[in-house]
Formats: C-alpha cells, structure tokens, sequence
C-alpha cells in the first residue's frame, strides 16, 4: 500500500517506519527541515531501542522516503495519516490547531480518492469535525478512520508489530476493510467499530491505566504506614485475573507525553458535556502528590538542614528506555530542591541533554556518569529505574557518598542488594529490607 504519514513524533516516525518493514511504500512527512535532513542522513531525532536500524534497512529497500513536501506525499499515497501531535492547552483540552491546519493541506493537496487516518489522540467528535473542515476544501471524495494508537516509549517498535489489539473506527465499510488488510500481518485481535467509540477507546485505555498507577501508590503509602510491603500487596493482587499484574507497580508517580496529557483531556472532555469526572480528577491529584514523597523522605531526614545539603539524582528520564523528559517526576523534584537551597547532581545515561534544555535554573551540575552524580552528595535519590543502576555495586556507591542514605523512588533494589552495606534505605510502600538497615534508619513520620 502507498501511506503518508503526517508528523514525525513518536508515533508518526515509529508508525511510519514499521509499515515500511511490512514491504508498504511510506512517506513521512514533517514541517520542520531540520528534523527531516537529520532523518534523511540516516539519524533519528528521538532514542526508541531498534528504531533507527530499521529506518535505515527501510529507507535503503526504497520502502520509506522522508520530507516537508506534504502535497507530494498525498498526491502518491492512498492511505493518509495524521500523526501530529495535540499538545495540552493551559486549560489542560487538547490542542486541535496543528491537526486543523495539516487537515486542511491534505484537503487543498488531494488528487483522487483518499482514506485519511487520524492516529493522533483528539477529542471524541474531532474525526467528525475534521472531516467537514476538508470537505469545504476540496471536491475530492475520502472516507474517515479513526486508528488510535496505543505505544509505550521505550518499546514503541515491538508494540507497533505485536500490538494487543488495533482499534478502527470507521463508517465505511471498504475503508475499514482496507486498514484490516493493512494490519492483518501484525494481529489477530482488530475490533471495528464506530469513529466516535474509537476516539474514547483510546482516552479511557489510558485513564484506566494512570488509575492503577495511582491506586497502587495510594496502597503503597498506607504500608508504608501499617508495615506492609506493597511489592508483595501487588503480587498478590495481580494474580486476580480480574486485575492482572501489570501497571501494579509503585514509585513516584507516572510521567511522560500521554497519560499526563490524556487524562487532563478527558477530565476537560466530561467537562464540556456537563459531567463531573471525580474519580479522575482524583487520579490526577495522586499523581502530583506522590513524587513529592521523595522530597518529604529528604525533610524528614535533614530537617531544617536540607538547605545547602548536596543530593545526587540517578533518572532523568519519566521512564527508562527513552529520552522523553515531557512531565517527567524530576522536573518537579529537582526544581523543588533547588529552590529549598539544595544542590543537585544529576545523571541519566540518555535523557541529560534534552532535561537540561528545558530545566531552565541554575544550582544543578550536570554528570556524565552515575558514580559522577553520587560523588561526596549527602544523599542520593532514584527517579528513573535505568538498568545501569541495577547492576550499580553498592558496596562502591557507599564509598563514595558523603552519607549513605538512598532513596529509591522505584522500589529498584531489593534485600540481597543491600546486605553488607550501611545504607540508610528508603523505597516505597515497602518496610525495611534488612535487619542490619532497619536498626540504622530512623523512623520517617509523614
């Protein structure tokens, strides 16, 4: 098939790129030439494991061309994607202004029959809306699809070729026959359904998904209260096929481009058809509250104190395997700390570049290695649960820090980590991991 891809981001480029690995001819498409000369010298613009090996086995099979002519790439694709991104207004809606104005082009550009895919993640109606807006455009005759998208960075190329499942909305039953095609290679799980039932597919996945998160640290900050460890509250509850395991994970809270975005979107969604969404708002509340347990741990340690004490941060990342910094808990915890007079020594071994672009403040030194960052701090916090910390000998960390405490946000180290140290250990929702800390660590009243 002939596709066009709208959009180079993560799920435009990512997109793009694997169905050129299933033998399609793809065109990406962005605005900026920059972005588009760095992909056509054969780098990538964003860190997203297997990525760039793939784009380059494609674009040498002829499969994938990269450019900012989005006219040329609808004239010669049959299929039309848009992928451009619908960032967060202040009033936390969807900003639908670069996915009007890509709309519109493609209108103003198309030269027979078209099918034109939304991926991009847009209020429920938006498809409907869109639609009306390039028919006043153009005579031309195109049917609509909504085809969500459900990627996690970090492991966005096997999501996209081994997907759970591809949602298609569609009122057209031969365009819907045409993305089935399209996605047959990759699943057998492809549910049709109606546009407007796509478009909420996707926001409630990821609303339900932040609630687990937000759940299972509310349970983690009650055993951290009661004595219980919520690793092991979590393991048992997700042995409930009703449950399952996954997302049962607590730390610091979640981060990134989507479920910060998405469930500020549908709570606004709710919003305007007259419906308070409380459970949600709750959710959202949680989140922004539990990365601040990694600051109240340091409180209660230093005390009046704090100010002027040097702390090190492992994890810059909202997640490991990406260098995505978009809403990542860091920003937070370290701007915080920096303005209660602490110094910070940061590091992560991707995302360093992009979170000192955007920190904007003094009284951080960035780290160019992890043992760098840990170097005389008075204590060290992980953020980021990178495997490069988890092969990290303690024993070593201990020798090199001022004081041993560590305080992992991610639950990363367990017991045998620990044993024969002197570390003062903090994680959460879970109780102390060893006889010897526990007689070490004073007790933490929040």
């Amino acid at each position: 098939m002939n596709i066009a891809i709208i959009g180079t981001g993560y799920v435009g480029l990512v997109s793009g790129v694997c169905y050129a690995k299933l033998g399609h001819r793809v065109v990406c498409v962005d605005k900026d030439p920059e972005k588009i000369a760095v992909l056509n010298s054969g780098g990538i613009p964003i860190y997203e494991p297997g990525l760039k090996e793939m784009a380059a086995e494609s674009r040498l099979a002829g499969h994938l061309v990269f450019t900012t002519d989005l006219a040329f790439a609808v004239r010669r694709s049959d299929i039309i994607m848009l992928a451009v991104g619908t960032p967060p207004l202040p009033s936390g809606e969807a900003n639908l202004a670069y996915i009007d104005q890509a709309a519109i082009e493609i209108a103003e550009a198309m030269n027979g029959y078209k099918i034109v895919v939304v991926k991009s993640t847009v209020p429920v109606g938006t498809n409907e809306r869109l639609a009306k807006l390039m028919r006043s455009r153009t005579i031309m005759r195109f049917d609509s699809v909504s085809l969500p998208e459900f990627l996690r960075e970090g492991s966005a190329v096997e999501d996209t070729l081994r997907p759970d499942r591809i949602i298609v909305g569609a009122e057209c039953e031969g365009a819907a026959e045409q993305m089935i095609r399209l996605h047959e290679p990759l699943t057998e799980q492809i549910i049709v359904t109606d546009i407007r039932s796509a478009e909420m597919i996707k926001y409630a996945s990821n609303a339900f998904l932040a609630t687990k998160i937000s759940f299972i640290n509310e349970i983690a900050n009650i055993c951290e209260k009661v004595g219980a460890d919520v690793t092991k509250v979590a393991e048992g509850m997700g042995y409930d096929k009703r449950i399952g395991p996954s997302f049962l994970k607590a730390g610091i809270g979640y981060g990134g481009s989507c479920f910060p975005k998405d469930t500020r979107a549908l709570i606004q969604i709710a919003g305007h058809v007259d419906y308070e969404f409380k459970l949600l708002r709750s959710v959202v509340e949680v989140n922004q509250d539990q990365r601040f347990n990694v600051i109240r741990k340091l409180e209660a340690i230093f005390g009046s104190e704090l100010p002027g004490k040097t702390i090190g941060v492992w994890g810059l990342a909202f997640k490991p395997n990406t260098d995505d910094v978009r809403d990542s808990p860091a920003l937070e915890i370290i701007r915080h700390l920096v303005d209660r007079g602490v110094k910070a020594k940061a590091y992560d071994p991707i995302a360093l570049p992009n979170f000192r672009a955007i920190f904007g403040k003094e009284g951080v030194e960035w780290c160019n290695k992890a043992e760098e960052a840990a170097q005389g701090a008075d204590a060290l916090i992980l953020l980021t649960e990178w495997d490069e910390f988890a092969g990290v000998d303690l024993a070593r960390l201990q020798r090199v820090l001022k004081q041993p405490i560590l305080i992992d946000g991610r639950n990363m180290f367990k017991e045998e980590h620990l044993a024969g140290t002197d570390f003062a250990y903090y994680s959460v929702g879970r109780p102390s991991l060893s006889k010897g800390v526990k007689e070490r660590m004073p007790v933490l009243q929040f």
